[in-house]
């Protein structure tokens, strides 16, 4: 055994008097579905939704004369050191971005009690990771990082001492999400060459990917905040310099709408509610294919902190990417029946979600924004197909971001 499992397996031992391990649960649906031996470790299920709760609790119990902790989070993170500020009875200042779900806010004062202050500040994670910095030094708090710190990275490894115990042994093959780096970091330190690794990151924030082909952290230009658990600009100097060589081959950056198929399928398929970051291992199994084909692999679901009232973006964005639902904007000819020519072209499985008049100023026109959900993609080819027959003029906007942005 390692310096590094040594205090890993610490780490765990101590978290037992605050709470249980996160089961490891074998998957029917996706092991049958993937054909191989689908485990999913359910980091959801712990007191705060998260793995998050770990660091935070091993780096506050190596600080125990320090009387102000400050952190910085899109959420999770916050909710961990909230928890532990009120186990260990110290006060904190949680800094989170404006942008953070309501739902996140508030279940880190319902955590944190009178023991936290919650402060808002940017749009961004690193907008509030500047302030939470500046605010400490001035104040002399202890910065607890949401993964760029030994101790938390420490304390994150602990999901692979559960894992280890769990299963008798190491996985043939692990499936991480990557946000900043700290579970991963983590985890890799802690199995070593034991198993396989995939490294999964949203493709609005793959901050590892940009390290990797740089060969040193680097800032992302912009960052899609969907998947907020996993939304950071730059990788961690610490947690990078344990993946550095992990090689690029071995990461995914999958499509924030594509995550969303996969949120709506844990959830309508097997009742599991996960953040956006916290599908991601298990929507990479998709592109895994044949490499886990017969293996024993372990998906962590790292959080389940899922506001319901974003459910509907997450439906729209999942209809979206599976081609059963597109936008088009229609010039109408302003004569009579020239809407029911078009009503007639719909087939049985195709339904108007959307019907807008955005211009009806011209004599001969008219522009209409149309959204159309059906069952099968194909369905599509069928109704273009009779509009260009028929000499409508429309343009498909699903994918022009730029426009649906304004007018979706």
């Amino acid at each position: 055994m390692d310096e590094f499992q040594a205090l890993a397996r610490a780490a765990t031992d101590a978290m037992r008097d605050v709470f249980s391990p996160t089961p490891l649960m074998r998957n029917a649906h996706l092991s049958e579905r993937f054909d191989a031996e689908i485990w999913l470790k359910r980091e959801d299920l712990s007191p705060v939704r998260s793995y998050k709760l770990r660091g935070g609790f091993n780096a506050m119990r190596k600080q125990p004369e320090a009387a102000l902790f400050v952190c910085a989070s899109a959420g999770n993170h916050a909710q961990g050191v909230a928890y532990m500020c009120r186990h260990f009875d110290k006060r904190g200042v949680i800094f989170m971005p404006v942008t953070t779900p309501q739902q996140k806010i508030q279940k880190t004062g319902m955590f944190g009690g009178d023991n936290v202050e919650i402060r808002l500040i940017g749009d961004y994670f690193d907008d509030c990771l500047r302030a939470a910095q500046a605010f400490c030094a001035a104040e002399g708090g202890h910065f607890l990082s949401p993964f760029d710190d030994e101790d938390v990275i420490e304390g994150q490894a602990s999901v692979g001492v559960e894992i280890e115990a769990q299963m008798s042994g190491a996985p043939d093959h692990l499936v991480i999400p990557v946000g900043g780096g700290g579970l991963s970091a983590g985890l890799l330190s802690y199995f070593g060459t034991a198993c396989q690794y995939t490294f999964v990151e949203p493709s609005g924030g793959a901050c590892l990917r940009a390290a990797l082909e740089a060969g040193q952290p680097v800032s992302l230009p912009t960052v899609d905040t969907f998947a907020d658990g996993a939304a950071v600009a730059q990788i961690g100097a610490r947690t990078f310099a344990r993946l550095r060589g992990v090689g690029a081959a071995n990461t995914l950056a999958i499509s924030e709408d594509r995550l969303c198929t996969t949120m709506l399928e844990m959830l309508n398929v097997e009742g599991i509610v996960l953040e956006p970051a916290g599908a991601l291992a298990v929507d990479a199994l998709k592109d895994l294919g044949q490499a886990i084909r017969g293996r024993k692999v372990v998906c962590i679901t790292s959080g389940g902190n899922f506001d319901f009232e974003r459910l509907p973006e997450v439906k729209e964005r999942a209809q979206r990417y599976s081609g059963v639902k597109k936008y088009f904007i229609l010039r109408l000819p302003q004569r009579p029946g020239a809407l029911k020519d078009f009503l007639g072209f719909l087939g049985p499985e195709d339904d108007i979600a959307r019907f807008e008049y955005l211009k009806k100023s011209a004599r001969n026109f008219g522009s209409v924004l149309i959204g159309i959900e059906t069952r099968d993609p194909a369905n599509f080819a069928r109704l273009f197909g009779l509009l260009d027959e028929n000499g409508f003029t429309y343009q498909d906007i699903t994918d022009d971001e730029l426009l649906a942005r304004f007018v979706i």
